[in-house]
């Protein structure tokens, strides 16, 4: 597949671990320059020093931001344009989830984090990288949604509120940065990363069984549908969303109803990254 990303730039966000640190690894593969963005200094540190040692030939910015913090974010890609005069590539992977359960009893802190971290960061960084450089020299924008925005969950209701909202910010991003710019969104199924462990861990026999291709994910096969939107095999598509879900919306639901299993042990959702 041909990507020409070899010596363009790009940032990922939520890049120290899972589905972030995959999407580097792979983008690093393909000759990419990283910027690395997360809360913890130190874990970019070891994905950083472990890219340069796989890859010399590539420079590696890690850089600690927090998301939804607009002075982080803007001085994070001012570093990013300073080492490497552009952005070409933005992923925005970042997100969290910390509240499980109805709706109806979510507190207003932890939706407000919630829409913070994956639906308000999206919106930021993509202003930021557009400022920054590619409103002049245009570039490539991914969003890590879900496919959990495509349906509805038990659990994870809110999460996948802001991940439906992501599907829609790609829409209109990519409508309003067209033609220099494509935005392009992927909604990965349950895929086995830190961030998702509660809905897997301890049923991924049971989920894996109900599941067309007969596994959960792995971050690596999210990554490998990263480098394609970034790069020019995708060259027409914009304001798409890719499912990377094992085959999950293919069934209409594999999981016992709120009424039949108890908060306790109920099965994991299969369908969230």
């Amino acid at each position: 597949m041909q990507t020409d990303l070899a010596g363009r730039t790009a940032l990922v966000t939520g890049a120290s671990r899972g589905i972030g640190k995959a999407i580097a690894g792979a983008l690093a593969a393909e000759g990419c320059n990283l910027v690395l963005a997360s809360r913890r200094q130190e874990a970019l540190d070891q994905v950083a020093e472990e890219l340069r040692a796989a890859h010399p030939e590539i420079g590696v910015l890690p850089y600690a931001a927090h998301v939804g913090q607009p002075d982080q974010a803007r001085a994070c890609v001012s570093a990013a344009v300073d080492r490497f005069g552009a952005v070409d590539v933005l992923v925005n992977n970042a997100g969290t989830n910390p509240y499980f359960g109805p709706m109806v009893d979510l507190d207003v802190p932890r939706a407000e984090k919630t829409v913070q971290v994956n639906q308000l960061a999206v919106v930021l960084w993509t202003q930021l990288v557009w400022k920054a450089s590619m409103a002049e020299r245009g570039g490539t924008i991914v969003n890590i949604a879900s496919v959990g925005g495509l349906l509805t969950e038990w659990g994870i209701g809110f999460y996948n509120a802001t991940k439906a909202a992501v599907i829609h910010l790609t829409r209109q991003f990519a409508a309003e940065l067209a033609p220099g710019v494509r935005v392009n969104a992927i909604a990965p199924g349950l895929v086995r990363t830190q961030l998702a462990r509660a809905l897997w861990d301890g049923f991924e026999d049971q989920i894996s069984a109900a599941l067309p291709l007969g596994r959960i994910g792995e971050p690596a096969d999210i990554a490998g549908a990263a480098v394609f939107l970034a790069g020019s095999a995708s060259s027409w598509m914009t304001g798409q969303t890719l499912v990377v879900d094992g085959g999950a919306l293919v069934r209409a639901s594999i999981l016992p109803s709120a009424d039949s299993a108890g908060e306790g042990d109920r099965p994991a959702s299969p369908a969230v990254s």
